[in-house]
């Protein structure tokens, strides 16, 4: 199917024909990306998809163990420096 470029206010679009859209499953927003230079359109992924197994991965490997969990801090500080007012 072919279709054209046309100004959008100070941009430029393309029209996509419903039947495309329909049959891409595209709706709401998109991911849009050029590769060896065709322009690519893709369903937007999720924000923090994907870092529940990622987190629970790291978990069995034992990397999810606080960097600086070997230092101390000691109490004089903590009491001394941080008064609530």
């Amino acid at each position: 199917m072919r279709t054209r470029i046309v100004r959008i206010g100070n941009s430029q679009g393309v029209r996509i024909p419903k039947a495309l859209l329909a049959e891409s499953g595209l709706s709401g927003e998109v991911d849009i990306s050029v590769h060896d230079g065709t322009l690519v359109i893709a369903a937007a992924g999720r924000a923090r998809e994907g870092w529940d197994d990622a987190f629970r991965q790291m978990a069995l490997r034992g990397d999810d163990e606080l960097l600086d969990g070997d230092v101390e801090t000691s109490e004089a500080f903590t009491e001394e420096a941080w008064r609530w007012e």
